[in-house]
């Protein structure tokens, strides 16, 4: 009996040392110490022996039983091991490359557009004003003469929310920052020099428009300047903002209810990919007479020009972008290229 236990022993531990994963050990174990195991077989037998026999085949059976185990222990912590080291390979590091280190932000290029925008026209004595982005009806459209029937008025082309102004007209999300402008005058003496950007909403979207965007408009009242002086002023922005003095600016008449006379304004780059095509930038034109009343000031003692420019427009044209929706994707892939 010795000798078929040795051989039992044995072969268990050739079929441990076959078993190449867990399943695999689980299922030779079970030939062995299972139910229906070699081991568990031969211990069904003892009953049949004698008292003396059944003491010393029950020994040797628990001691080839104890032998087993032991393999299958064994080869348990082989294989726990092997999977250990695999998964160390492939989470290896190689400490002697350098480190990846954190990528550092940037700011986004219509935050960099405007602060640029800001900063040309701080620098030939425009302040910078801000706003409520949730407008009342009066400063957003009456002040600047928008007639009560006109489409901008309309749903279809503005935001509206809950809520009532002072004369009981709907609030709104504001689709210009010429309020700004209204509130600004108000409270300063002439001359006044202001931009104002920020974000304005209108319905609309499409690849070159979105129903939020940002815009920066700027007023210039005085008792003496004229489309002359609207001219230079937007002209060395132009140059200033696209850094070149390659490029040519012309005024087409236009109309807008706060401005007469108005005016579109284009521009034309005298080289790169756009070169020779007139580009639409801004609106513009002599603040209304209405308007001017509603600064409270008089009209017949001060002029002053007014124009409108979107960020967006200016920023595709600076960045080469060919499509607004991109900077409102948040595509760190596209964003990450105005880092800096």
């Amino acid at each position: 009996m010795d000798q078929e236990l040795n051989t039992l022993i044995e072969q268990a531990r050739a079929a441990l040392a076959q078993a190449a994963d867990g399943p695999a050990l689980a299922n030779a174990k079970a030939r062995f110490l299972g139910k229906d195991g070699a081991i568990t077989q031969r211990m069904k037998t003892l009953g049949r022996l004698s008292p003396e026999e059944r003491s010393l085949a029950g020994k040797r059976l628990n001691e080839t039983k104890q032998a087993v185990e032991a393999l299958v222990q064994s080869r348990e912590r082989e294989l726990n091991q092997a999977l250990l080291d695999a998964r160390l390979a492939q989470e290896s590091i190689d400490v002697t490359l350098p480190g990846r280190g954190q990528g550092a932000g940037g700011l986004h290029p219509l935050t960099l557009a405007t602060e640029r925008i800001e900063a040309i026209f701080r620098s030939i004595g425009f302040d910078v004003a801000d706003g409520p982005e949730i407008e009342e009806d009066f400063y957003n459209f009456t002040a600047l003469n928008t007639p009560q029937n006109h489409p901008a008025r309309s749903m279809h082309d503005t935001f509206y929310v809950e809520g009532q102004d002072s004369e009981g007209h709907g609030l709104l999300l504001r689709t210009h920052t010429s309020p700004v402008q209204i509130r600004y005058a108000r409270l300063h003496k002439p001359p006044i020099k202001v931009i104002a950007p920020g974000k304005t909403y209108r319905v609309d979207s499409d690849a070159t428009h979105s129903p939020m965007f940002t815009q920066f408009e700027g007023l210039w009242v005085d008792e003496d300047i004229s489309f002359t002086d609207l001219k230079s002023v937007y002209t060395e922005f132009l140059q200033r903002f696209f850094e070149t003095t390659e490029l040519d600016v012309r005024f087409r008449p236009s109309y807008f209810p706060f401005t007469e006379p108005s005016a579109e304004i284009d521009m034309r780059f005298h080289d790169g990919p756009l070169a020779g095509r007139w580009l639409e930038v801004s609106g513009s034109g002599q603040v209304h007479p209405t308007v001017m009343r509603n600064y409270g000031l008089d009209p017949e003692r001060y002029l002053g020009f007014a124009f409108g420019s979107g960020v967006e427009r200016l920023a595709m044209l600076r960045y080469g972008v060919g499509d607004l929706r991109l900077f409102y994707e948040n595509d760190l892939r596209f964003l990450a290229q105005f880092n800096r």
